[in-house]
């Protein structure tokens, strides 16, 4: 899969089969959609293309209101659903910086710069509640009218539901924010999981007795947030058990940086004392345990983590994968 930040690139395809969206995940309701995307694009022998933002649009319309508490929690970052959409086989993604000048383009300039001009658009397949351009004042309607004339289909599909319940971004974060794992299992057709590389930190878990791997949220804003029984792949051939903590760390520090700290519960000797850092790992957020929650000392937060500890153990001895 190829990746372009813009369409300003000599090597993007010049024409394709296209669909536009933020992808916040890449649930199963954007999974059939991509299915049907591939396959349209393997029929009318087209790369298959998506065109998504960042930031995420409501993230840019909360801060230029000055009420940055509108934007949505992230459910992943921009990592993980380039790589969810390639899972999915999309040849080529391309990232539009969402900002004022994008924001003020009325439907038709969107329909001529981007999708014609910019992304050579022949095949657009767009979900049901599809709305584009300054004001979101396009609708299919117009855009279906602007394909007959610019010489592009389009395409519409309805919305996708599990036991009758319509599949969104917005369920996804419901359930992640309530931890109900399985429900956003259920959502995504897979485990929900945060990847990236493992960074240096404090060392502070090695004080405690309790080795973690720092991994960045990019997002000041995640949509899941507490202390996990986690899976975690990349550093040996089979995936590790852990412990881990997503969030701010309230008992040591108040940056407001989210860090995605996990704990595997038996580190592999053969990696030693630095053998985690760098690599990029993957890690499953497969059972919520509680919230983060702040401790009066070090020494406090040293006895929970072992009891946070004991119970992933309890947990995942209950629940063998």
């Amino acid at each position: 899969m190829r990746v372009f930040r813009g369409f300003h690139h000599p090597g993007i395809a010049r024409e394709c089969a296209l669909t536009i969206g933020n992808f916040d995940g890449v649930h199963r309701g954007h999974q059939a959609m991509l299915a049907l995307l591939t396959n349209e694009a393997s029929h009318r022998k087209l790369p298959s293309c998506v065109l998504t933002f960042e930031p995420h649009p409501r993230d840019f319309f909360a801060v230029r209101a000055g009420k940055p508490e509108l934007a949505p929690a992230r459910i992943a970052n921009l990592r993980d659903k380039l790589g969810e959409l390639e899972r999915c086989g999309i040849a080529q993604v391309v990232v539009l910086r969402f900002d004022e000048q994008l924001a003020s383009l009325a439907p038709q300039a969107f329909i001529d710069e981007v999708l014609v001009r910019g992304l050579g658009a022949r095949y657009v397949l767009v979900g049901d509640d599809f709305r584009f351009g300054a004001r979101r004042a396009g609708d299919y309607a117009m855009l279906d009218a602007a394909g007959a004339t610019a010489g592009f289909d389009v395409a519409r599909m309805m919305s996708y539901e599990v036991h009758g319940l319509r599949v969104s971004s917005s369920a996804v974060r419901e359930a992640l924010a309530v931890g109900d794992m399985e429900r956003v299992t259920s959502l995504l057709g897979r485990p929900f999981s945060i990847s990236g590389h493992v960074q240096h930190g404090r060392k502070l878990g090695r004080e405690l007795g309790f080795r973690t791997l720092n991994l960045r949220f990019q997002h000041a804003k995640p949509a899941a947030h507490g202390i996990f029984v986690v899976r975690v792949h990349g550093l040996t051939d089979a995936p590790l058990p852990g412990v881990a903590s997503l969030g701010v760390r309230p008992t040591v520090e108040d940056s407001g940086r989210v860090l995605l700290e996990t704990h595997c519960l038996d580190w592999p000797a053969g990696l030693g004392d630095e053998g985690g850092y760098g690599r990029v790992v993957r890690v499953e957020l497969l059972h919520k345990l509680h919230d983060e929650r702040r401790y009066e000392s070090l020494e406090a937060l040293r006895e929970a983590i072992a009891v946070d500890e004991a119970n992933a153990r309890r947990w995942l001895a209950a629940h063998p994968t």
